[in-house]
């Protein structure tokens, strides 16, 4: 049966309209569909990316390699070698000394370590209670304890006993290196002089 409209006396075959509505309709519902499922695939939660790591959890061998690095250095410093104490920091390390500005180049470093080390009757050093490595293997902090002695002007010795954090980082080359050090005292601080 064919679908005629009659305007204005004349006969129109409305077939072509419809199949053209319909082609809209089609091309209408297909973009609708296309822009749904862009939608949903925009909402799904992203994977996480593979792990980088094929290796084994190495943690626990770089806690015990640092430790072995840290107890190293203090027997260096205690030798009272200069340059060697400094090879352990990274070029751009950062020292935070207590009672003194921050070191943060590496003659600066030097300069807080050749006064320490060279004090008259300096001894001592420190020892890593704790290593705490990163997931990611490449950076880990040493904390531990520390004990000096060193003579005032007067040459009576002085102790002094504390704590100290040592932020390390694997270098490009595979060297563990620091890049922060702070160390303070667990010594009440000394009252300042009375004026007479």
């Amino acid at each position: 049966m064919k679908r005629q409209l009659v305007f204005a006396g004349r006969q129109t075959d409305l077939r072509p309209i419809a199949r053209r509505e319909h082609g809209q309709r089609t091309r209408l519902v297909l973009a609708g569909c296309i822009a749904l499922l862009a939608f949903t695939l925009a909402c799904q939660p992203q994977a996480s990316p593979p792990d980088t790591q094929a290796s084994p959890d190495t943690r626990a061998a770089v806690e015990s390699a640092l430790k072995e690095l840290d107890a190293q250095w203090s027997k260096v410093a205690a030798a009272k070698d200069l340059d060697k104490t400094v090879s352990y920091y990274a070029d751009d390390a950062i020292v935070l000394p207590p009672n003194a500005p921050a070191a943060t180049t590496k003659e600066a470093i030097r300069g807080i370590w050749k006064e320490l080390i060279t004090s008259p009757g300096y001894a001592g050093g420190w020892k890593a209670t704790k290593v705490e490595v990163a997931r990611s293997g490449d950076s880990a902090y040493v904390s531990g304890t520390y004990e000096f002695t060193m003579s005032d002007a007067s040459g009576k010795p002085i102790k002094d006993r504390g704590k100290y954090v040592e932020v390390w980082k694997k270098q490009a080359d595979g060297t563990w290196k620091t890049v922060a050090d702070i160390w303070n005292s667990d010594l009440p601080a000394s009252a300042p002089a009375e004026k007479k």
